[in-house]
Formats: C-alpha cells, structure tokens, sequence
C-alpha cells in the first residue's frame, strides 16, 4: 500500500474513478492549447484537465509578454474577438544598469528574436481563463481546485491515469470530520502540464529515466509584482528589460518592466538560481532594483496590487528530458521549452499541447492506449519549438561561465553569428552543476546588508504575500517535505548559514535561534507555490508536493 492510500496506519476505501480518452494536468497555456486541439480533432474524445488552483488562472504567474504564433494557428479568429490580448508592444527598451546610472542599449545591436514587434503584453492568468471558456464551449472538462496527487500505472508500469489529493486530512495525516478519499481520474492518456518543477512530471522523470543523457536542468527564480502608476508615467505598450545592478558580475538576472492597460504597470526580476552566495535574497534583489534613480520615479505615487513568485525553466535545449513515457507525455514548462533571452514560453507550450494533442488522437484513432507517443518526442526538435531554442542554447551557459558582461556579449554575438550564418562557434555547451549544486560555504562568502523596506515603494515578504491572497488551511499536512531534518541542520545551516530563509520569497523558512540548537521552522501558509526550495536546498533535501486541492495563492490580474 502506498502513503497515498493510508493516513495514520489506516486502510482506506477504494478511490472512486471515472474514465476519460485524455486527462490533463494542468489548466495552463500548454494544458488548455492541448485540450482544445483534442476537440478540434474529434468532438468525441471525452478529455478532462484538472487544476490545483481555487479557479483557472488563479496560480498563473508571469511577465508577459507573449508571442502570438501559436494562438494564431489554435485559434485564428481570436483576433476578432473580445479577449484579455489588447496591448500590443509599441516600444522596446534595454538597459544596463550601474549603481548609480544607466546606459541604454541600441535596440539595432540587439539579436532580431530579442525584438518585440507583433507581441502582446497580458495578464496570463486572465489569458488561460480565457482559453478555458474556450475548451468548455468545445465539451472539455475543466475541474479547478483538485491536484493531481498521484501517478496511477497498471501491472506493467504504463501510466493510466492520476489520482487527486484526499481533502480534508488533519496535520498528522489522520483524516477529520470532512474527509474525502481523492478521485482516480484514468485515461488512454495522460498530459502533464503543470509548469516549472511540477511534482508529478519530476515523479515521471526519475521513474522513467526521462533525463537520462540530458544536461541538468536549469531553473531562475521569477518575482513580480502589479502596480496602479500615475498616468503621466505610463507609457502604454512599452517592454523594458535590464541587466546588472543590484546584481553582481557573478549572478545571472535582470528586470522587466511592462506597461498595460488602465495605467497598471508588471514590474518584475528574475534572479538565476546558480547563484553562488548563500546570503543573496532574490526577494531583496528585487526590492533593491527598485530604488534605482532610472526606475523609482515610475513607482511615484502609484499603488502595489499584487505580488507573486514562481520559478522558471532556463535549461533549454539541452535539457529537455525525453517527453514521452508509456501512457503519456510531458508538455510545456513541465518539459522546459522556455526561451530564456526572450523570457518566453507561452508560444512554445501552447505548441507542445498542440502536438501532443494531434499525436494522442491520431493513436486513439488506431486503437492504441497506455504506449509511448514516440512521433512527439521525436519531432519537436525539428518543429517550432525547436526551431526557437537552438539558436539560444547557448545564452544561458555562457552568462554562466563568463558572468553578466562577458557572458552576454558572447550570447549576443552567438545569437547574430546564428542568424548570419547558421552555426554557432561554441557548438552546443554544458551546463554544468544542478542549481542545488551551485551554493558556496557561508564561510567563504559576504553577508549582503538590504536596507529595510520603506512600505512605500519597497516592501517585506509578509506584506507581500498577504497581496497574493495565499491561504492554506493550518491543520493539514505540512506539504513541503525535509527528507532528513538532521542534514538540514549540520549542512543547510551550520554550513550554508541558513538560505532557506532567504531564497524563499514568501517567508516560509526560519531557523529559530535557541538555548538548545536552531531550531528549523516551516510556515507552510505563506508558500506561494514557486517551488525554488525543491530545486535550490543545497542537499536537494527538500520536496515540494501539492496541498488540498484549491490552496495556495490566488493571483488577479497577473
């Protein structure tokens, strides 16, 4: 019996099930394109997508900007209709940042595919909600607060559906008052879209040996945050992207600033997580930029509404695991199609569902069920998708070697060799070390002194998470997990000083200094789901798993 199927020692009942041709996990950009393109294929594949936020788009996270192509070949009538696409890029600008001044960058000097004409700014979260009217009109059904908790194969190891989370189950794992056993959802297939370090595909890499051959996967953490500006200061449809301060030469990142309708502006930073100092905080990073004299005059007088965390794949290329496994496949940030110099991924998920979707219902068509799609696997190299990544293969490994200033010039001149010539000189390179690999002993790094937030224009996490509106019920299982609190102690804080509590940019780590010993505490409600603790714990001691379904934040607008 599985820890699934007991809580406290005590056997429980049979899931309930239902069967469906497809089930999806995932009510993002990648989940909802393949859920449609199913439905456009054949009306009567019955195809289910479950959603672990209280509503679709509730944990959506993102810039962004968004490259339409896919969306023009899903849907080519969007462009007629009333839809939450409005704001079209009228300006790009980039930025390198010193201390105490700037230069901008000649936008001629720029790689072509750094350009944003013929993109749109959005609110992705509004974006899904969107999309998800639109598979509901095609028959898909969506079913939004139920995580998908549990990989369900057969005797043969081929993966036959997912089971959600059990509700209601107290902090000790004994089941409450309103218990109830989660659902087996099954299906011919199973499409695993749950972005960035989702818990059930990292559940299918390490079964199936999805990586196998692959480079390490590469993660950055992103930070956002909506703020209502003073109309003087808006400048509708301009992008800004910037590199340098408050970062050093060593730690990859950089900003974006997005103006949108109705005067609201999405400033966010994206801090690589190959950072070396155990004392950087990628939240105070972000405050900190914000106090630049080319940036705070934008922030003047306007209002923060929201603030959200997530991170993002970076590895690219030569990460991608394999992306099928017998019974289904793993589709867009779950597989890590992100293209990090454009810090974009949307057009390549939506493609990933599309293609996992014509492959899934040419195979039901024949009869299949429960087999490896190979065809997907083999053909996005040589698709869209792949024809957006290698040319950028190559970025995110040299601004790791050789710093910011280096590492990006040599990206951009590999990009402009790429688009003259077709090749790149540096081949395909590694990416070395795991992010969890890339910490330095505190003993050997600086403490960095953040000066305390204003409340006006900089903020602390409590404040901020509050704007996320996060709730988790307080006597359910803790759903971060420390597989041993003993490493965490002689390691993650006599050696490492503790990063927990600063990587984490929703207060959720502690270490309570007392007589005895530190002691480690989780606040397990403020976490916001952005899943850096997995990937960032020096020991990679620490699991990210789903809570009941329909906890965590709650992002409008973002």
């Amino acid at each position: 019996m599985s820890e699934n199927e007991q809580h406290a020692g005590a056997e429980l009942p049979e899931r309930e099930s239902m069967e469906f041709d497809v089930v999806i996990v995932g009510a993002g950009p990648a989940g909802l394109a393949a859920a449609i393109r199913l439905k456009q294929l054949d009306e009567t594949l019955s195809v289910v997508v479950l959603e672990k936020g209280a509503e679709v788009g509730a944990h959506i996270l993102s810039g962004a900007v968004i490259d339409p192509v896919a969306l023009d070949r899903l849907l080519p009538e969007w462009r007629t209709e009333e839809t939450p696409i409005r704001t079209a890029v009228t300006e790009d600008r980039f930025t390198f940042l010193r201390r105490s001044g700037s230069v901008r960058l000649p936008n001629a000097l720029m790689p072509r595919l750094m350009g944003n004409h013929g993109n749109y700014i959005v609110s992705l979260g509004n974006v899904c909600r969107w999309l998800a009217t639109k598979a509901e009109a095609l028959g898909v059904e969506i079913y939004p607060g139920f995580a998908g908790a549990e990989i369900l194969t057969d005797a043969e190891g081929r993966v036959t559906g997912v089971a959600t989370g059990d509700m209601g189950v107290r902090r000790k794992g004994e089941p409450g008052p309103d218990y109830a056993r989660g659902m087996a959802l099954l299906g011919k297939y199973v499409l695993i879209a749950e972005g960035a370090r989702g818990s059930l595909a990292k559940t299918l890499i390490a079964r199936y040996g999805l990586d196998e051959g692959r480079d390490a996967p590469k993660f950055g953490l992103g930070l956002k945050e909506l703020w209502e500006v003073d109309p003087a200061r808006h400048r509708l449809g301009r992008v800004e992207h910037s590199f340098g301060w408050p970062l050093d030469a060593r730690t990859g990142g950089g900003s974006f600033i997005y103006h949108l309708e109705d005067n609201q502006v999405a400033v966010g930073f994206v801090v690589h997580l190959d950072y070396a100092n155990p004392y950087l905080s990628p939240f105070e990073e972000f405050q900190r930029f914000k106090t630049h004299p080319a940036v705070r005059d934008l922030f003047e007088g306007g209002r923060r509404i929201s603030y959200g965390a997530r991170v993002i794949a970076e590895g690219g290329w030569q990460s991608v695991p394999k992306l099928v496994f017998p019974g289904g496949a793993l589709l867009g940030c779950s597989a890590g199609f992100l293209n990090v110099p454009r810090i974009k991924g949307t057009h390549n998920a939506m493609f990933s569902g599309m293609m996992a979707a014509e492959h899934a219902a040419a195979a039901i068509a024949e009869g299949r069920a429960q087999d490896e799609l190979t065809g997907y696997d083999a053909g996005w190299r040589t698709s869209e998708i792949g024809a957006d990544l290698k040319p950028v293969r190559n970025v995110k490994p040299l601004w790791s070697r050789f710093g910011s200033f280096a590492g990006i010039a040599l990206g951009g001149l590999d990009m402009r060799l790429g688009e003259i010539f077709g090749f790149s000189p540096f081949g395909t390179m590694k990416h070395g070390k795991p992010d969890s690999a890339t910490l330095k002993p505190a003993s050997q790094c600086k403490p960095i002194d953040y000066p305390r937030p204003d409340g006006v224009l900089t903020f602390d996490r409590l404040s901020s998470v509050y704007l996320s509106n996060t709730n988790h019920a307080e006597d359910e299982p803790v759903h971060l997990r420390v597989a041993d609190p003993v490493i965490q102690k002689t390691s993650e804080h006599d050696i490492y000083a503790g990063p927990s509590q600063r990587y984490c940019p929703a207060g959720v780590y502690e270490w309570v200094e007392e007589a005895s010993q530190p002691r480690f505490v989780i606040n397990a409600q403020n976490c916001v789901h952005c899943k850096t603790c997995d990937i960032k714990d020096p020991n990679a001691n620490i699991t990210w798993v789903p809570p009941q379904g329909g906890e965590g934040p709650v992002y409008p607008n973002m």
